[in-house]
């Protein structure tokens, strides 16, 4: 899949019963457990990575990486707290222009969801909204 352009035919991801309609679908494919996207009309506006993957960047970094090994990798992001489990908990989201990535960090200290993909899907917090 590649940001900003529909699902490629045969890809095996497909949207969750009850969200096809809404304008906005998560998609999943059992090709990938802990992946998945978020589609808006035809395009892919956002992709992640979660726990249960071992994708992970070209920097080695991916889910249950640790902060500092995020913050070493991406020095310039910026950070904030996580909806739910802030304080503790945060996000790391690249500054700039779209495509980003960002961060979820759990209040542990480690990765458990890496985005990547385009405001404002990328700062959705559940799935759609």
């Amino acid at each position: 899949m590649t940001i900003g352009e529909p699902v490629p035919e045969g890809s095996g991801f497909v949207a969750g019963e009850g969200q096809i309609g809404n304008g906005c679908e998560t998609l999943t494919s059992p090709d990938w457990p802990g992946v998945y996207a978020i589609r808006v009309g035809d395009d892919v506006r956002r992709i992640s990575v979660s726990d249960g993957s071992d994708v992970a960047l070209l920097e080695g970094v991916g889910p249950g990486s640790t902060i500092a090994q995020v913050r070493e990798a991406f020095p310039s992001f910026r950070e904030e707290p996580h909806k739910y489990t802030g304080p503790e908990g945060k996000y790391l989201t690249q500054p700039g222009d779209d495509p980003r990535l960002r961060f979820e960090i759990d209040p542990d200290g480690r990765v458990s969801i890496v985005h990547v993909g385009l405001m404002p899907e990328l700062g959705f917090v559940e799935g759609c909204a």
